[in-house]
Parts: C-alpha cells; structure tokens; sequence
C-alpha cells in the first residue's frame, strides 16, 4: 500500500481539502504537503492515517 496514493484516492473520493484532511488525521494541516516533500511517517502516524482512510476515525 502506498499511503500518499492511498491519501490521494480518499480525497478526490471525498472532496476533503489536504488541509483538512492533515488537520483532522494529526492535527497538522502540513502532513499531505509534507509527505509529497518527502516526509516519512512514524508507525503511530501511520496508523492514524490509515484509520482515516478505512473510515474508522
């Protein structure tokens, strides 16, 4: 699974802005602009993207 295309389906899937969707996941509104940077995430980021994006958050 590659997660920036994972990010990137759910929000042309859902309109959610990058933004938003950083805020809502880590409360950081930088994260989707930071991991096209080249930012890795942590196992624990991770895990609360992919909650995310499997709608359990």
């Amino acid at each position: 699974m590659c997660l920036l295309s994972d990010i990137d389906l759910y929000l042309q899937r859902t309109g959610v802005a990058e933004t938003t969707f950083g805020r809502r996941a880590v409360n950081d509104p930088r994260l989707v602009k930071d991991l096209r940077r080249g930012r890795v995430p942590g196992p624990g980021l991770r895990r609360r993207i992919e909650a995310i994006l499997r709608g359990r958050r």
